[in-house]
């Protein structure tokens, strides 16, 4: 059913031309950092493909700057999938590492994390380079809605060790998806990967947030929708799909059909109030420079709409595992084969 599923976007995404050289630096930094620890686990990372993902969402980044997105790129993906509930200290060291992760930005750059693991040494490493050239502005926004999406997670893995997992009712799961799918702290990268900035009035004009939230909204339902048969062989109740088919009683095509529903709707919303853009720059005074800017904002969120959904229908995150090390690790209730949170 899922991955399959298609939907038709109203913007291009270039794809980067730096991709095939940023990728081979890409994947032996990731051997050489210990973000995968076996070659089952580096099999099974590069089934996703995220260098093809980095490159349709920030198309226009230089080549060495192509390589530090892909390498930021990875580590919350990673982070993602070391969630396991069903080891019985496994939500304390998840929140021990995230809330590593959620200071690195608030630290001088360089410094040594305190909670030391691949994932932290990592970030260390790649936040020195991410924040290179910007503003305390930038970096400050980057922060707090990085942040906002590891507490998330660690909420989410804090629900699955109580047995909550399946609680959330819609309203509250799609405020939830907002925060754990992290695509507002994605989105200030695409500032990064082309070396401007948003000015602040722009992005504290209520059009600019719901058009981030919108594309968050748009983002997190297409990637529920694609992953739902893996995240379901896994038990994973933190998906549109099954929560729409608990909530309604419904079957689960027909809640697969309410979900494709509901992320037409908000892509519909989106492209609606993005011709709103214009006015937006009039009422707020701005100069050609700083509608420049803001017409790049507005090209960073499509390009990780349509980029992410591109990458999405063909990444191998997103299928389910047949058999060997990535479907053990699955039906044990683990995302990863490689445990990345131990030294």
């Amino acid at each position: 059913m899922p991955q399959d599923v298609t939907f038709d976007l109203p913007f291009d995404t270039p794809v980067s031309e730096h991709l095939e050289y940023a990728r081979a630096r890409h994947l032996r930094w990731i051997w050489d950092m210990g973000l995968v620890r076996s070659v089952a686990g580096f099999e099974e990372y590069k089934s996703w493909d995220l260098p093809q993902a980095a490159a349709r969402t920030y198309p226009h980044a230089t080549a060495d700057d192509m390589v530090v997105l892909m390498n930021w790129f990875s580590l919350a993906f990673l982070f993602d999938d070391q969630f396991d509930a069903n080891q019985p200290d496994r939500a304390d060291r998840i929140a021990e590492v995230a809330r590593e992760l959620i200071v690195t930005p608030l630290r001088p750059a360089g410094f040594r994390p305190r909670v030391v693991c691949p994932i932290t040494l990592a970030w260390a490493e790649v936040w020195k380079h991410l924040s290179d050239g910007m503003s305390l502005n930038w970096r400050t926004r980057f922060a707090a809605s990085w942040g906002r999406f590891l507490v998330a997670h660690c909420e989410e893995v804090d629900l699955a060790a109580r047995g909550l997992a399946g609680t959330l009712g819609l309203d509250e799961y799609a405020e939830f998806r907002r925060r754990t799918v992290g695509i507002h702290h994605s989105i200030d990268a695409g500032e990064r990967s082309r070396g401007f900035e948003v000015p602040a009035q722009a992005m504290a004009h209520p059009l600019m947030e719901r058009l981030r939230d919108l594309a968050a909204d748009t983002i997190g339902f297409m990637n529920d929708i694609h992953s739902f048969e893996r995240e379901k062989r896994r038990g994973d109740g933190h998906n549109l799909i099954a929560v729409l088919h608990r909530e309604r009683g419904c079957s689960w095509k027909e809640a697969a059909d309410e979900a494709v529903r509901m992320t037409t709707a908000c892509l519909d919303e989106y492209v609606e109030l993005e011709a709103r853009v214009p006015r937006m720059c009039d009422e707020l005074g701005f100069d050609e420079d700083e509608r420049a800017r803001v017409r790049m904002g507005v090209e960073a969120i499509q390009h990780w709409i349509n980029g992410n959904y591109e990458w999405a229908l063909v990444s191998g995150r997103y299928t389910a595992a047949k058999d060997g090390p990535a479907a053990d690790a699955e039906l044990a209730g683990r995302g990863s084969v490689d445990d990345l949170l131990a030294v």
